[in-house]
């Protein structure tokens, strides 16, 4: 298994965020995979700190895929 730390552990964090707000957009149905949003979502906290960190990467995530600040 391999062993993620510092910058490798960010990009894992950012790309787990980036997946769940891309997910949680998409309209709700038979291709919509929640237990997929449900996994990472479990995946995702125990990685971070803490809901501080959940929040920041969440809301970075949403900034990327809108192109900036609304």
């Amino acid at each position: 298994m391999a062993h993620i730390v510092d910058r490798d552990l960010n990009l894992v964090k950012k790309a787990l965020c980036l997946s769940i707000a891309v997910i949680e957009q998409q309209p709700e149905g038979p291709f919509r995979p929640d237990s997929d949003v449900a996994d990472m979502k479990d995946l995702a906290d125990r990685l971070m700190k803490n809901d501080g960190e959940m929040a920041h990467h969440l809301h970075s995530a949403k900034l990327i895929l809108r192109g900036g600040p609304l």
